[in-house]
C-alpha cells in the first residue's frame, strides 16, 4: 500500500522505521507537527519523526492544522492507501480522515477501551495496571472509539516508569503497526467493534496532577512518581522550592515518620507516607542537576521535623 504516515515524537519512529523498512508498503509522505521551539535558545527544532523522515528522503507535511486546504489538497495528491499514525498529536478532522481509501490506522498504546486519551501509558501505571498493551485501531471522529484490528499485551514491572514501560511498547507496537499494514492490504484483518463495558479515559498528566500527596499511601507515593517520570515530573515543595522526585523506594519497615516529615542518616533520606516510608533515591532541586536523595539531604542540612510540603 501507499501509506502516509503521522506521528511526531520520539516513540513513533519505531513504528516509523518498522514501515519504512517493509518490503509490501511505501511510505510516500509523512505528517508531523511542525517545527517547536526547544532549550535554552528556544530555537525551533523539527519533530524526531520529521527528522527521520529527511534522513530518509521522505516529504515531510507540517501543517498547522490538519483542516488546513492546502494540507488536504496536497493530501489528495498524494493519494495514500492508509495512513498509520503513532503519537501524532492533533486531532483529524472529517475531510482528512476520508480521503486515505482504506482509512487512517492508528497504534495507541493500552487495551482498549482501556485508557482512551492522550496519556495511556501514564495511567496505566498510576492505576497500578499489572498488565497493559498496545490496539491498533481505526480512527473515527471520537476520541479513540474506533474498532480495533489487532492487540498487543505487555506486563507492567514493579520498577517501571512511564518511559521504561512506553519504549518496550513503541518498540513491540511497531510490529503490531505493520502486521496490520499486511492485514488490511490483503484483506485478512477485519475491524471489531470495541466493547461498550470497560472504558476509562486517559487525560493529558498536567503538572498540578503531578504534585505528591504526602497524606496517600506509600504505593500511591511510588506510583505517582514513576507515572510522571520523564514527563510531567512528580514534584513537592522543600523550604518554599520546587523539588523534583525522580525515584523513591519503598520502606515497609518503617512507620515512625507523619505524612511529609523528612529523618536522614548517613546513607539515606526517607519521607512519612499515609502509610510506611519512603526513601527519597534521586531528586532534582530546583536549577540543579538531578543528585542522589542523600547527597541532596546533606546539602541542604535538614533539620530535625522539617518536612516535604505535598
Amino acid at each position: 500500500m501507499r501509506l502516509v504516515f503521522a506521528g511526531t515524537p520520539e516513540v513513533a519512529v519505531p513504528a516509523l522505521d518498522a514501515l519504512i523498512a517493509s518490503d509490501r508498503h511505501d511510505v510516500v509522505a509523512v505528517v508531523t507537527r511542525p517545527d517547536a521551539p526547544a532549550g535554552r535558545g528556544r530555537r525551533l527544532v523539527a519533530s524526531p519523526v520529521a527528522e527521520r523522515a529527511e534522513e530518509a528522503g521522505i516529504e515531510v507535511l507540517k501543517p498547522a492544522r490538519p483542516r488546513d486546504e492546502d494540507f488536504l489538497a496536497r493530501l489528495r495528491e498524494i493519494a495514500p492507501d492508509c495512513c498509520p499514525v503513532v503519537a501524532y498529536g492533533a486531532l483529524l478532522p472529517k475531510k482528512a480522515l476520508e480521503i486515505p481509501a482504506k482509512g487512517w490506522v492508528n497504534l495507541h498504546f493500552s487495551l482498549l477501551p482501556a485508557w482512551r486519551g492522550a496519556a495511556p501509558v501514564q495511567h496505566a501505571v498510576l492505576a497500578g495496571d499489572e498488565v497493559t498493551g498496545a490496539s491498533t485501531f481505526l480512527i473515527e471522529e471520537g476520541l479513540d472509539s474506533g474498532p480495533v484490528f489487532g492487540v498487543l499485551t505487555e506486563e507492567v514491572r514493579p520498577t517501571d516508569t512511564s518511559g521504561d514501560l512506553l519504549t518496550r511498547l513503541a518498540l513491540a507496537g511497531a510490529g503490531l503497526l505493520t502486521a496490520t499494514m499486511d492485514g488490511i492490504e490483503d484483506g485478512t484483518l477485519k475491524a471489531v467493534p470495541q466493547p461498550s463495558e470497560g472504558i476509562t479515559l486517559a487525560p493529558k498528566i498536567e503538572v498540578e496532577d503531578a504534585k505528591v500527596d504526602w497524606t496517600a499511601p506509600a504505593l500511591r507515593v511510588d506510583r505517582v512518581v514513576r507515572g510522571c517520570a520523564p514527563a510531567p515530573g512528580a514534584w513537592t515543595v522543600f523550604r518554599g522550592e520546587r523539588l523534583k522526585l525522580m525515584s523513591v523506594g519503598l520502606v515497609a519497615d518503617r512507620t515512625d515518620l507523619a505524612p511529609g516529615e523528612l529523618a536522614v542518616t548517613k546513607k539515606a533520606v526517607y519521607v512519612g507516607t499515609g502509610s510506611h516510608a519512603v526513601e527519597l533515591l534521586w531528586v532534582q532541586p530546583q536549577g540543579k542537576k538531578p543528585m542522589r536523595g542523600a547527597d541532596w539531604a546533606r546539602g541542604v542540612r535538614i533539620a530535625a521535623g522539617e518536612r516535604l510540603d505535598g
